[in-house]
């Protein structure tokens, strides 16, 4: 407690100050809690299956025999696809397929069981729609995947029949067996990878706008600045806790985000959590110092907000996930690797999903601790400009015949 008449900090002060203003501009409590509170939640609703499955196809039977149906049934079997309609003809599946009512087309054609038995190697088209590159690939996937096992029943059969001993006509099916064995997220469930990763991408474009709105609210014009520096005992001091407040706000809703994925969509944490609590701090005071130097350098503040926006609203597009960053050209790669956003998210999956060893997971967060720490000292050496600036005009006000101070 401090003693009667004795002063408090400075930065306690701004610290206050700065919590007052939720009360004073509710737009701030939109801007910081509720709306990234809001888009997680329709994130979650809309990835909770976790994966896609039974997505409606088409059939086209030409041939209506056993093995056609045959085909068909496994088809639908597969937990990717599910046989939605039949059609009769190419142009009413492609229509259905254009109008989003299914969303591929397997096409059996004349003839298919007897020149199978006949070993003439007929072929199964599947039309599917290559834009969706989520919904085409797991169709494509589940087709295969039944055609795969029809085929080696039929080649099967056709060994067996001819006098071959089971076990030999296995072994001759598969010479040389694959085993596959998928890593860190074998069910490919959307929730443990996408929605992990939209989250930060949220909350990385509220944390640069709301700094850049917030502090550029006090910077915007010399007079709420100079209330800032004289409230906190300098610029530096004002500047730090100006910025606390939003730094905590911005871990409670990262950590709400984070407990709505390890307690309900059972994300894994198999790294260490140290590692992921330290990358997380360090990518929101990376974001804020960014923000902060928008709203320093550029005038007026919804310039810093707009440009805040356009830098960070397609941060998701270069992080890698969509699209992998090796297969990216050079300017969408620098791109990802000038944003918090990409290495936060590379250390987020090396602690969650894949349990990284801690040796290989210290790359991105070196990173980010000197993305903070370099933007920081910008910001730092924007608000030494400032506050030298700002002397000079004093020291120009004060000089005879040109005004009192």
């Amino acid at each position: 407690m401090l003693a009667k008449g004795q002063a408090r900090p400075g930065l306690l002060l701004v610290f206050e100050r700065e919590v007052l203003q939720f009360r004073k501009r509710p737009f701030l409590v939109f801007l910081t809690v509720i709306l990234p509170l809001i888009l997680m939640g329709v994130l979650a609703v809309v990835f909770s299956a976790g994966l896609a499955t039974r997505l409606p196809i088409a059939v086209l039977d030409l041939d209506g025999s056993d093995l056609s149906r045959t085909i068909i049934r496994s088809v639908d079997a597969t937990p990717d696809t599910a046989v939605a309609v039949n059609v009769g003809d190419l142009a009413e599946g492609r229509h259905l397929i254009l109008a989003g009512k299914v969303h591929g087309l397997l096409m059996i054609p004349r003839n298919l069981e007897r020149d199978v038995f006949a070993s003439r190697r007929p072929e199964v088209v599947f039309f599917y729609n290559a834009q969706t590159l989520t919904t085409g690939n797991l169709t494509l996937r589940g087709v295969n995947a039944a055609l795969a096992v029809v085929e080696g029943g039929i080649r099967l059969s056709l060994r067996t029949s001819r006098g071959q001993p089971l076990d030999m006509a296995r072994g001759s099916l598969a010479p040389i067996p694959v085993q596959v064995n998928p890593l860190f997220n074998p069910t490919l469930n959307y929730t443990h990878f996408l929605l992990a990763a939209l989250l930060p991408a949220i909350l990385q474009i509220g944390i640069v706008t709301t700094m850049a709105y917030s502090i550029g609210q006090d910077t915007e014009t010399r007079h709420r600045l100079r209330i800032l520096r004289r409230l906190g005992g300098g610029l530096w001091p004002a500047m730090l806790g100006k910025l606390l407040p939003y730094t905590l706000v911005f871990l409670v809703v990262l950590g709400i985000s984070d407990a709505l994925l390890f307690m309900v969509f059972d994300l894994p944490l198999r790294g260490d959590r140290l590692l992921l609590l330290s990358a997380g701090v360090l990518f929101i005071l990376a974001n804020q110092f960014f923000g902060a130097l928008l709203a320093l350098v550029l005038r007026p503040m919804a310039t810093a907000v707009s440009i805040g926006t356009l830098i960070t609203a397609p941060a998701f597009g270069f992080m890698g996930i969509g699209f992998p960053r090796i297969g990216m050209n050079a300017f969408a790669y620098h791109w990802g690797e000038m944003l918090p956003g990409t290495w936060y998210l590379m250390a987020r999956i090396d602690q969650t999903i894949r349990g990284t060893p801690q040796d290989l997971s210290l790359r991105p967060i070196a990173v980010l601790l000197f993305m903070a720490v370099f933007l920081a000292s910008v910001v730092a050496l924007r608000l030494e400009v400032i506050r030298s600036r700002n002397r000079r005009q004093r020291q120009i006000a004060a000089l005879p015949g040109e005004g009192t101070p």
